[in-house]
């Protein structure tokens, strides 16, 4: 256990998920003065990232308001387990977020019957998928600059760019059928790289949230080219019957925010935040303090802190 600074309490813990791989996750919990259980959001991260890569000053602001926040790596990634490492899998990362739910609606410190999904890029895509399962104790979801459609995030790359990526993912899923290790393909690189992210900001963007000294990796096994191709989590906002908050950059160069909006219009309680900045500018400085105070603002109104009524002060 260690503190904050915000007077909250930060936990290492860890959960099951399926083919009995664990993930790591680290559980906020808010001082408690009120005595009562808070509400939990649930955090998981983007393409290839991991929880260490610009959540924690998601995670303390949330908690610094009074919610709890679980946020998790996925298996292959981060402190989770699973090997082959760096295996980018869409199926299992959605199981991972279901896992993630299950072991938060079990947690004695939390109110496990108001749950948040909230992820980011990616994430943010399989926060839609969750929210559209209609988990037990999901009670709203927030996707941030969210992943919607894998043919408009593809086809916003040059053609160049997207046949070197399917090659390598050819590569990769030929290698796996001779028992081969995993053939990796850069996550975020150059405009003219062969990389899943060549957006001009990608690569700077994307590699200015690793924290100093970490052993990170940028890559990731270079088959999840076709579940991006494939994945339109967007197609599922119709079925979501929690509040949902799409958080859209509208210079969005990884996620375009033309198709996420034209997603969100059919969530039948959703809700559109829109800002100037670009993907990756959310994550620190003025853009952060924006979207972060939409997103406080999207919880008080529709995740009460107490049971009974309206969020306290």
């Amino acid at each position: 256990m260690s503190e904050t600074g915000t007077g909250a309490t930060r936990h290492d813990v860890w959960f099951p998920s399926e083919d009995g791989a664990r993930c790591a996750a680290t559980l906020y919990l808010p001082d408690g003065r009120s005595g009562a259980r808070p509400p939990v959001i649930v955090m998981a991260h983007g393409l290839g990232a991991i929880r260490a890569m610009g959540l924690a000053a998601y995670a303390e602001r949330f908690t610094a308001a009074g919610y709890a926040c679980l946020v998790f790596d996925y298996r292959h990634f981060g402190d989770s387990e699973g090997m082959p490492r760096y295996l980018l899998s869409t199926r299992e990362q959605r199981a991972d977020w279901a896992a993630a739910i299950a072991f938060a609606r079990r947690l004695p410190q939390v109110d496990g019957d108001r749950i948040v999904a909230w992820g980011t890029s990616f994430g943010g895509g399989h926060a839609i998928y969750t929210a559209a399962q209609r988990p037990a104790g999901l009670v709203a979801a927030i996707a941030q600059c969210p992943f919607t459609d894998g043919i408009a995030s593809t086809l916003a790359i040059p053609p160049i760019n997207s046949v070197k990526a399917t090659l390598a993912g050819v590569r990769d899923v030929v290698g796996a059928l001779l028992g081969r290790a995993p053939y990796m393909i850069t996550t975020a690189g150059p405009v003219h790289g062969t990389a899943l992210m060549t957006a001009p900001d990608a690569e700077s963007g994307y590699l200015a949230l690793v924290p100093p000294g970490s052993d990170f990796r940028n890559e990731a096994a270079a088959r999840v080219v076709f579940d991006i191709l494939t994945d339109r989590p967007g197609r599922l906002t119709d079925r979501i019957e929690v509040p949902i908050l799409f958080a859209v950059c509208e210079t969005d160069s990884v996620a375009p925010a033309k198709p996420t909006l034209r997603y969100a219009a059919r969530a039948p309680r959703g809700e559109v935040r829109t800002c100037a900045d670009g993907h990756f500018d959310i994550y620190r400085g003025a853009a952060f303090e924006r979207v972060v105070a939409d997103q406080l603002d999207f919880l008080r109104r529709h995740v009460a802190l107490t049971p009974e009524g309206a969020p306290q002060a």
